[in-house]
């Protein structure tokens, strides 16, 4: 069986995994998918849903068997009734990204962005951030209008007045700091631990255990590669922005690297506190129909499979 492995730059770890060879060796048989590639449904409206095309392409024919992204997209996919499992998550990643304005917008606290325009990548960490952000101020998302843009377009379209605020993220946030002046509203530390993390299909952790464990050993080596040569690996993502027409710089995409927990680790019950207190947060603001149960997406064996390690080779 072919095993089907979604990627794409948001997600480091697999990203470089990708195109550093080292699942190769442990999983003959895979097939690398690349998420931007596959066909996308109409953009969810920021104000009252969340996008679910992480987990969908998980249970739809033609996309993948294992996916990592950031913070929110199990969530949703959870929300939208999808049977997925927790794989394991990274370290804090509270130094990636922050809520700011323009230092001269007049915008000083996160109590100033009722009905005001925030920049984010919708159904991302980001989304979850800003909303933390409102209901530590005493808002609701009602509040703000929230704008759905790419993750390099709102440093720009910040800077050119297009939105008020924006969650913004290394590298891209690094070149809205050259070249004007920022104020940070919040800062990631102390809403939430921010990880990066990887989940699958119910179905597939229970019956193809060995390519799972196979995955895991991979992305361990993948990552003490990362930290071993951040400048190697930042070029894998300038050279993938320079292929599809874009530029990218590779000294602050090595920083980037530099400045980020790698590493594979079992979830964790205050991570799962976050998920679920997040969860329940997104519901009650109108952007997941349903309420959720996150530690139904655990299943213990492995948890322990990310937290003892040891190399496999899956047939």
């Amino acid at each position: 069986m072919t095993i089907r492995i979604g990627y794409f730059p948001n997600n480091n770890s697999l990203f470089v995994l990708r195109h550093n060879g080292l699942l190769e060796p442990h999983l003959r048989d895979v097939e690398w998918v690349d998420l931007r590639e596959l066909p996308a449904p109409p953009r969810a409206d920021p104000r009252t849903g969340l996008p679910t095309l992480h987990s969908d392409w998980l249970f739809e024919e033609g996309g993948y068997d294992f996916i990592g992204t950031g913070f929110t997209p199990p969530i949703t996919g959870l929300g939208q009734g999808r049977d997925l499992v927790y794989v394991g998550i990274s370290g804090p990643r509270v130094e990636n990204g922050r809520l700011v304005s323009l230092a001269n917008s007049g915008i000083r606290t996160v109590a100033d962005l009722p009905g005001k325009r925030v920049g984010i990548a919708h159904g991302s960490w980001q989304t979850t951030l800003a909303l933390l952000a409102l209901d530590r101020a005493g808002k609701r998302w009602s509040d703000i209008v929230p704008v759905d843009i790419d993750v390099n377009d709102g440093g720009p379209a910040l800077v050119r007045g297009d939105i008020d605020a924006w969650v913004g993220a290394y590298p891209a946030l690094a070149e809205v700091e050259a070249t004007a002046q920022v104020h940070t509203l919040v800062d990631t530390d102390g809403l939430f631990s921010h990880p990066s993390l990887w989940f699958v299909r119910r179905e597939f952790a229970e019956n193809h255990r060995p390519e799972l464990e196979a995955i895991v050993t991979a992305l361990r080596e993948s990552d003490a590669w990362i930290v071993a040569n951040p400048r190697e690996a930042a070029r894998f993502f300038v050279d993938d922005a320079q292929r599809r027409g874009g530029t990218a710089d590779l000294d602050r995409w090595e920083a980037a690297l530099r400045g980020r927990p790698f590493g594979i680790g079992p979830v964790t019950d205050e991570f799962l506190d976050e998920q679920q207190s997040s969860a329940d947060l997104l519901h009650a603001n109108g952007l997941l129909p349903r309420t959720v149960d996150v530690r139904a997406a655990v299943l213990p064996w492995i948890g322990e499979v990310v937290a003892t390690g040891g190399p496999v080779t899956a047939a």
